[in-house]
């Protein structure tokens, strides 16, 4: 059994298998390239992330980073959960989310460097808004005298996959060490809240973002974020706002190799509980990676096999335009062979058809001998790859099979 199998992606006789449906079936019958979405996967996470803070009793609201994803099989199936809400962190983000029958107050906005045409949206959208630097509380509070409003702080500390995780290195673009463009610091605090004094804005939210695709060996390291947070959210509230909610943001991740360790969503709701639950406010998290990426098949087929100077290439039809998330953050995905006699391995580099020289979708990945016409898996993309399509080379996106129930 390969490391990534798991109900509704398996191998059955040596066919892969996604949401119980033969994968070479579904790109001869819709065309390749194509994303196969199992959102049964997607309510498994949601319900999984749920229920560990249900056991420990914890006032809890999950959110889905829609930035993540934005299909409207996706948004009507979340949509169709009850009780997973949305995070937005634009304007077009929320009227999408509105158009996709959501309440206002089931949508937060999160954004950075808000224009005053941005305030114009959200002010008539009705929706609830997190500012995140000292001028946006300005001019918010020019704007909106006497509203309540969340602030989203920087506590100094994030996590993100580490380097022994199968990630580069590097440190959190959202909150660490380095300044980032992102939240209100721990010492600008006090003149955070003096502005929302002299502007009669009520805080009813603290909200962070400190990183990316951890895992559970970066917990530690996300657990002083939080109790940094903590510390942040209770002088807000003992200089008099009504504090009901704290959001400790997304960045939850899934195994991307095999060497991952997982993501343990018990451990990380006892983190978090430990820190907020003194507050008696409502624990929030907006996950994208953790609820949506698993979902997530490309299938792609082989148009070209070569050897170039001992080494081996597969073409396929389907390049970075369609899923960027390799080619903006680096991340890894397994791929697969969906179906075919056994054959003996070979090691290929897998090439897509922008005409870039970076549009590799692995190197030194070891398949069964290829041949033109086999379609080729590219597992775990259904998190930042079709809401980033980009139409580079004119390229069209890829097409979408999504299926809420399994075979």
């Amino acid at each position: 059994m390969a490391w990534w199998e798991r109900t509704g992606l398996e191998l059955v006789h040596g066919r892969l298998q996604v949401a119980g449906r033969d994968a070479e079936s579904l790109g001869r019958e819709h065309g390749t390239p194509l994303f196969v979405y199992d959102l049964t996967r997607m309510g498994e996470q949601a319900r999984a992330l749920e229920g560990a803070f249900e056991a420990i009793g914890a006032p809890f609201r999950l959110r889905f980073a829609m930035k993540a994803q934005r299909d409207p099989a996706v948004m009507t199936f979340v949509r169709g959960l009850g009780s997973v809400g949305l995070d937005a962190c634009s304007p077009g983000e929320v009227r999408h989310a509105l158009e996709h029958g959501f309440a206002a107050e089931e949508i937060s906005y999160t954004g950075t460097n808000v224009s005053e045409r941005d305030i114009d949206e959200l002010l008539e959208s009705g929706v609830h808004v997190n500012l995140d630097l000292l001028s946006q509380l300005r001019r918010w509070g020019r704007r909106a005298p006497g509203s309540t409003i969340g602030i989203r702080v920087n506590p100094r500390a994030g996590a993100t996959r580490s380097a022994e995780a199968g990630a580069a290195a590097h440190e959190s673009l959202y909150a660490g060490a380095k300044p980032t463009k992102f939240g209100i610091f721990p010492e600008q605090l006090d003149e955070a809240l003096a502005i929302v004094t002299e502007h009669r804005l009520r805080v009813d939210a603290v909200h962070m973002h400190s990183g990316d695709g951890f895992l559970s060996g970066d917990l530690a390291r996300f657990e002083v974020a939080v109790e940094r947070v903590a510390a942040m959210a209770r002088q807000v509230r003992d200089a008099g706002h009504p504090l009901v909610e704290v959001n400790v943001g997304g960045g939850l991740g899934v195994r991307q190799v095999e060497s991952d360790e997982g993501f343990d969503h018990d451990a990380y709701a006892k983190i978090v509980a430990a820190h907020l639950a003194p507050l008696e406010v409502t624990i929030s998290t907006e996950p994208g990676d953790y609820l949506a990426k698993e979902m997530g098949v490309l299938l792609a087929e082989v148009v070209t096999v070569e050897e170039r100077d001992g080494v081996w290439f597969a073409g396929v039809d389907a390049g970075y335009n369609v899923a960027p998330e390799r080619f903006i953050y680096g991340s890894s995905f397994p791929i697969v062979r969906c179906a075919g006699p056994e054959r003996p391995t070979r090691t290929y580099t897998v090439a897509g058809n922008i005409n870039e020289g970076p549009d590799h979708w692995g190197e030194e990945v070891e398949l069964p001998e290829l041949a033109e016409g086999d379609v080729l898996a590219v597992l775990n993309v259904g998190s930042y790859n079709q809401s980033m399509h980009l139409d580079h080379c004119l390229r069209p996106p890829a097409r979408v099979a999504a299926f809420a129930d399994r075979l």
